[in-house]
């Protein structure tokens, strides 16, 4: 299964990620526009931290999620390919995945009232908080992937 990895030596807290994810989730889709949009769009990924160290909260795709265990209108589950998918349409809005997330990586959403997490923009060849990051700090694919990603990165700190 492909999945949004964090490369937390690589981020410098640029947040470009976050903007060009609250375009996406905007109803102008405009990254100028959206950030003066009412209410403001909540991007799905977040990265906090200072000081040249950085983290991100973003949802993993858990294969035993309790988000989708805690979803009591089943607005949550697995899609063919095994990430956690979020049906709006289904949401009741009683954030009790909100609250089980060990991850942070689900929140209200202030444009629609429901509960919103990152859905990794699969209908787009690549997510676009990561083609955002200069610095390549989000990487999208496998876990076999990922590895030989970082595998010149533990190289050059050796």
């Amino acid at each position: 299964m492909r999945k949004l990895y964090f490369i937390p030596e690589r981020c410098n807290g640029c947040l470009a990620c976050e903007q060009v994810c609250r375009q996406k989730q905007s109803q102008t889709q405009s990254l100028f526009n959206a950030k003066a949009e009412t209410p403001l769009a909540k991007p799905h990924i977040r990265v906090s931290g200072s000081d040249g160290r950085y983290s991100i909260s973003v949802c993993q795709n858990c294969v035993h999620a309790a988000c989708v265990e805690a979803c009591m209108a089943g607005a949550l589950s697995y899609s063919d390919a095994g990430h956690v998918s979020h049906d709006a349409k289904q949401c009741v809005s009683c954030y009790m995945c909100v609250m089980v997330c060990p991850f942070a990586a689900i929140a209200p959403q202030l444009t629609t009232g429901k509960a919103g997490k990152c859905q990794l923009c699969l209908d787009e060849e690549q997510p676009p908080c990561m083609i955002a990051c200069s610095r390549k700090a989000l990487f999208f694919g496998t876990a076999a992937e990922y590895e030989k990603e970082i595998e010149g990165d533990r190289l050059c700190i050796m």
